[in-house]
Parts: structure tokens; C-alpha cells; sequence
């Protein structure tokens, strides 16, 4: 297949010539294979110069693949008038044993409680134009081991009763200068490595994650990296109107105005109103204090009424940029749930392959394996390129990279093109 060859020229900045070669005979084959995909199998379906000894080489080869995805995303996918987001997020896979490395207990959303696997951090780009979310960067979370207090072990403490107030002596912090915890200091790592990584070539300005990091220390977090944070906050956030009432001649400005009431929106902060089967939604958009955070909010809230039953809910959006329009806010987080898609890829597992001998590519140390039932979710999509073949040909390096032995593969490729 010439043109795969041609498609996979742009990694010659990443691999090395002989790496490149190994590649080009690599892809048709297990484009062209049925069934376990197995080192043998694949060297089976190669033409000249793809023995089984080859493929060997090949997995034993260390490469970085967060470069192997980004050249593949940056030439093939993105356009240089599209708007890019960065979305990050959080995945857990349940894994049973003792021994995997990184194994603990994870909350998982699916079964709202915490449960014994492992926990991997995802940054994807997502494309406003195309609707579609390109992981970039995958690595596993381990969880911080906590030293046992030799001190306090096995002595009761009396329970102290708080004074009210502030403590006497006690000086203002600045809410800017956070003590970011490990898991937070993870994440910004690969936010630097990714903008390191894609440089000058695109211009990143939002970071999207869910409301896990609608916080301050979240929010401080992307900062530090010149990004602005669009995320949620709880639907019972307090969020305070700025004051614009007379102030005191002496002393500190007031600048907590009347707290919100979710029930009660001001109609000058109405932006929109649509009506739908019986569902009234209204949006709403204002500039809010909240007082864990330094600065001023970018808050859109979203409220359903019921006009039947009068039942009513509401979502609580916000952005760091406060100048961000309301509807680009709302676009921009919903974008965010494209990096869903990318889970259900990896989490999924297969049973037929799990069992494998020591050739198979699916066999891999932490039992995370692709299912082939899931890649048809991606047939509903649009082909990317001339009959389908960047997609084609992207599913193909996805599953041989993915179903190596190192962590490192788990940087997804399977959903450049979804």
C-alpha cells in the first residue's frame, strides 16, 4: 500500500529510518489480518522483510509515542483555522490481584463508589471545527502512599472544641500561591509537556476538565501554565454579585455583594430562552465572586424548568477568561465529553485475548486490552482522507501500539480520526 507509506512520511521527524521501515510493513499487515492479532500472526501477513524476528525488534525498539501521535495529529488532522481546545480527564479500570503496579482503589463514576484497578490521566486535543477529541497523552496515576503517624499511634485525642471567628494573630493569604498536592502537580506536568510539545505550531488558550477540578488549586493549576480553565462548579456553589454600593471612607473595600439565589436569577443576566417538549431553559451569564478564589468568575448557569410539574434543576458553569461569550462557554465543555469515547476504547476488555501466549500483542503487563467489538463505534463517523484510508490506517497503528508491553503504549491512537 503505497499510500499508507505515504501517510506515515511525517513520522520520519520522530522515528528512526530503520523503526520507519519496520512500520511501513507493520500497518498493511494487520490491516490486511483477521482475528488474534499475535507478533507471529502479523509477521505471517507481511510481505518481504517482515520475519518474526523483525516485529520483535520493533516492540523491543523504544519510542516516544506522544511524538508518534502529535506528528500524526498535527499533519493529517488539524487545520490552521480551527479552534483547539486541550481536554484532560481522568479513567479507571477495574483490575483484580495484588501485584500490578499502580493497583489501588479509584472512585469510578460507572459504579459510584471507589474500586480496586488502576487509574490513568488523559490530555487529548479537541478539534471545534471537526467535533473530535485526539489524545495526545495518556500516563497512570498512583496514588501517594500515606506515612503512618508513629507519634499518634494508639493514643486517644481529646476532641478540641474550635473557637468561632478568626484565629488571633492570623494574616491574609494569597489565594494565588497554592501548595499544589501530587496528583495536581502530575497533571501540570503533562499540560507542560504537551504546550512544550506542540510549540508554536497552534495557539491553546482554553484547558477543559469536568467539575473534579472546579476548585481553586485546579484553577491556579492551569493558570501557571498560561492556559484558562473552563470547568463546573457544585450546583450549591456560593457565588457572590460584585458590590456597587457606596464604600467606607476608611479601611478595605467592600467588594462582596448579595449571594446568589438559583431560584431567584436577576432577568438582566437572562441570555437566552428556548422551550422544548415541555422543558423551559433558561441561560444565564455574570460576573461572580467566589471566596476561595482570588479572582473574578466568568459564571453561566444553566436552569431547566418542568412548566408541568414546575420541578426545576441547574448547571453551573465557569471560565477563568471573562470575556468568554456564554454559548462558546457551553460549547466549549460540552466538546469536553468527546474524550469519553477514548475511555470506552481502552477500559473495554477482551477475554479471548487476555489469555495469550507470550507472542501476543494483546498479552500485555497491565491487562488493559483493546475490544474489537468496540472499534465499530467508530464506523458511525466521517472517513477521514481519500476512501477512508487515514482512518483505516490510524485504527491499525492504534491496535499494534496499543497492545504492546510497556505503559508507554497506551498513549491512544484510535481515535485521531472518530
Amino acid at each position: 500500500m503505497p499510500e499508507i507509506i505515504i501517510v506515515l512520511q511525517c513520522l520520519s521527524q520522530c522515528l528512526d529510518k530503520t523503526s520507519l521501515g519496520q512500520l511501513n510493513r507493520i500497518v498493511p499487515a494487520m490491516l490486511a489480518m483477521t482475528g488474534r492479532v499475535t507478533m507471529l500472526g502479523i509477521s505471517r501477513w507481511t510481505e518481504t522483510g517482515g520475519s518474526y524476528r523483525t516485529i520483535q525488534r520493533f516492540y523491543n525498539t523504544p519510542i516516544v509515542w506522544v511524538k508518534v501521535n502529535w506528528f500524526l495529529i498535527r499533519h493529517h488532522l488539524l487545520t490552521p483555522t480551527d479552534t483547539i481546545l486541550i481536554g484532560g480527564d481522568e479513567t479507571v479500570a477495574t483490575k483484580s490481584g495484588q501485584k500490578t503496579y499502580g493497583l489501588d482503589r479509584f472512585f469510578s463514576s460507572l459504579y459510584g463508589k471507589p474500586v480496586p484497578g488502576l487509574s490513568f490521566f488523559s490530555l487529548s486535543l479537541i478539534s471545534v471545527k471537526e467535533r473530535t477529541s485526539y489524545p495526545v497523552m495518556m500516563e497512570q496515576v498512583i496514588k501517594e502512599e500515606k506515612k503512618p503517624d508513629k507519634k499518634g499511634a494508639g493514643k486517644k485525642v481529646k476532641k478540641q472544641t474550635k473557637k468561632r471567628g478568626r484565629p488571633k494573630g492570623s494574616q491574609n493569604k494569597n489565594r494565588r500561591d497554592v501548595v499544589l498536592k501530587p496528583y495536581l502537580v502530575h497533571i501540570q506536568t503533562m499540560l507542560k509537556k504537551l504546550l512544550a510539545l506542540i510549540g508554536v505550531d497552534l495557539t491553546v488558550i482554553y484547558c477543559v476538565m469536568d467539575g473534579a477540578f472546579g476548585n481553586n488549586n485546579a484553577l491556579q493549576m492551569v493558570r501557571q501554565c498560561s492556559l484558562h480553565l473552563i470547568s463546573k462548579l457544585r450546583w450549591d456553589a456560593a457565588l457572590y454579585f460584585p458590590y456597587d454600593g457606596p464604600q467606607k471612607k476608611r479601611g478595605a473595600n467592600k467588594k462582596y455583594g448579595d449571594k446568589l439565589n438559583y431560584n431567584h436569577i436577576p432577568e438582566q443576566y437572562l441570555k437566552e430562552t428556548t422551550v422544548t417538549d415541555g422543558i423551559q431553559t433558561n441561560i444565564y451569564q455574570m460576573k461572580m465572586w467566589h471566596k476561595l478564589f482570588p479572582d473574578l468568575l466568568n459564571v453561566v448557569v444553566i436552569v431547566k424548568i418542568n412548566l408541568k410539574t414546575g420541578a426545576r434543576a441547574h448547571v453551573v458553569l465557569f471560565s477563568s477568561d471573562l470575556d468568554l461569550a456564554y454559548d462558546k462557554l457551553i460549547d466549549y465543555y460540552r466538546l469536553r465529553f468527546q474524550i469519553e469515547i477514548v475511555f470506552t476504547q481502552m477500559t473495554k476488555a477482551s477475554t479471548s485475548a487476555g489469555f495469550g501466549g507470550g507472542d501476543d500483542v494483546a498479552d500485555f503487563d497491565l491487562g488493559i486490552i483493546d475490544d474489537d467489538t468496540v472499534n465499530q463505534q467508530f464506523n458511525q463517523f466521517s472517513l477521514l482522507g481519500k476512501g477512508g484510508l487515514i482512518q483505516a490506517l490510524l485504527d491499525s497503528v492504534t491496535e499494534l501500539f496499543n497492545r504492546g508491553r510497556n505503559l508507554t503504549n497506551l498513549n491512544l491512537l484510535v481515535d485521531l480520526g472518530f
